[in-house]
């Protein structure tokens, strides 16, 4: 069911986002948007975007970033959780010499 996407410039930010879709819509049931493994290399970035209806949830699985988190920026790594409320928003850059890979879920309001 692996389904691989590469996006330019995701959400305005710099670079290519690979995501690794774990789930399809059919498995998401409607109340799950996105669930997947997310990898942004070193001079990439998942540009700042908010959330309507929904909430994403970042499990950070290897490497370090900088995290946007509604306006408060602060560091990210391997085995923290990020949240991000309906009607808030996010970015996610790396830093250091590793690309950043997490899991992604959004669900549904």
């Amino acid at each position: 069911m692996e389904n691989i996407e590469v996006v330019k410039n995701m959400c305005g930010g710099e670079g290519t986002v690979k995501i690794k879709h774990i789930l399809g819509e059919k498995e998401l049931n409607g109340k799950c948007g996105l669930y997947a493994e997310v990898t942004i290399g070193i001079g990439s970035s998942l540009g700042y975007h908010e959330h309507h209806g929904e909430s994403e949830t970042y499990y950070i699985l290897s490497g370090e970033a900088e995290y946007d988190d509604n306006g408060t920026t602060r560091i990210v790594k391997t085995g923290d959780v990020t949240f991000t409320p309906d009607n808030h928003g996010h970015a996610l850059k790396p830093i250091g010499t590793e690309p950043v890979v997490f899991m992604a879920l959004i669900i549904k309001d």
